[in-house]
């Protein structure tokens, strides 16, 4: 067997601690600053140990976190073999959580590293995109958080006025329309009755609101220039015939699942996006359904749920049935049909970003 060193490593903003090992021999600690320079002196410390020990490869892992993959680049550019893993898919005891250090993380993962190398076990790693699919994630996620942002603050103005015992008058059949703002700048007048502080406070939450309304056309601009690209314009346009799919939808979901060939099948693409059934199954119990796994990223699941409900609200005949076989079934349990919408319209982007993407060949995808 070829004599490889296998690095686990425990990454935070500014420290890099390492547990590296040659096969089954025992485990030394090294550790670097998270800069340039220790990344530098950690890639050539690596290096040296390889030619001292006669290595033919190099394998090194840490968990995926806020960091993101830059530490990844590094080590690839440099020939050095790194898996980034998914906390979630690393068992651990609740022994194991009262007893964490640094040392024993980095430990844990090279036992991982040497599980897979050594005994061909699984290795939990992750999907790492291409530096576009990250630099096109940005924008895509700042319109989501911006969005979020708005809603908060037009609670906060509601909650204000509740507490204040004021209604929306009743000729403003609907909230936040021209006419309805208009009513509530009126409030910050010095004659509407209101506290100073309660008028002090709306003023700044109608200043937020409009700042953010700003930031959100700016936003919808760039996604619109973005849905344009060459990566983008094929899928987009496909995606925008399937009922319910906007431009948001149908970029969040291209961004955040990148290349779309990743998955072989239905299956697959249903677990990656959380919205297939857990289960447990123990001995002679037989294998029990719960909710949904709620695994993979939160914000397809959301833009998919939004979707759904324009399906339910104004969609094919098929899937309005659909939906209704699955609510008959569990009449107190709507959201098990909402849920079994997004299953069927996240596959059904799937295929068809998929084929799409294989015209545009934006990704190495197979034919």
């Amino acid at each position: 067997m070829e004599n490889v060193i296998m690095v686990g490593c425990d990454a935070h903003s500014e420290n890099l601690l390492l547990m590296c090992a040659l096969g089954k021999g025992a485990a030394d600690k090294v550790e670097y600053s998270n800069t340039k320079a220790g990344r530098k002196a950690l890639i050539a410390h690596l290096k040296s140990q390889a030619t001292r020990e006669g290595a033919t490869r190099i394998v090194m892992a840490y968990e995926a976190s806020s960091l993101g993959f830059g530490l990844y680049d590094e080590l690839k550019e440099a020939g050095i073999e790194c898996h980034v893993l998914a906390p979630t898919k690393m068992e651990s005891s609740p022994q194991q959580r009262k007893t964490k250090t640094d040392e024993r993380d980095a430990k844990k993962i090279l036992e991982i590293i040497r599980g897979h190398i050594l005994a061909g076990n699984e290795m939990p790693s992750v999907w790492v995109p291409d530096p576009e699919t990250r630099d096109d994630r940005e924008v895509v996620r700042a319109r989501l958080d911006v969005a979020d942002k708005l809603s908060a603050v037009k609670i906060q103005i509601q909650s204000l006025l509740k507490r204040n015992s004021l209604r929306r008058p009743e000729k403003l059949k609907s909230a936040w329309t021209q006419k309805h703002v208009a009513w509530l700048e009126g409030l910050t007048h010095n004659d509407s009755g209101l506290g100073f502080g309660t008028v002090e406070a709306l003023k700044t939450l109608l200043h937020q609101k409009t700042a953010l309304e700003m930031e959100v056309a700016q936003l919808d601009e760039a996604l619109i220039a973005l849905s344009e690209t060459l990566r983008y314009a094929e899928p987009v346009r496909a995606l925008l015939k399937e009922y319910g799919v906007g431009l948001m939808a149908a970029l969040v979901f291209l961004a955040e699942l990148g290349d779309l060939s990743r998955f072989s099948n239905r299956r697959e693409i249903g677990a990656y996006l959380g919205v297939v059934p857990s289960s447990y199954e123990s001995g002679e119990n037989s294998d029990k359904k719960g909710h949904i796994t709620r695994q993979g990223p939160g914000r397809i699941r959301k833009v998919l749920c939004q979707s759904a409900w324009a399906i339910i609200r104004g969609g094919n005949a098929e899937e309005r049935s659909a939906y209704a076989r699955v609510v008959g079934r569990n009449p107190k349990h709507k959201k098990i049909g909402v849920v079994a919408l997004m299953r069927r319209l996240g596959i059904r982007m799937w295929h068809i970003g998929l084929e799409a993407q294989k015209k545009s060949r934006c990704f190495k995808v197979a034919a």
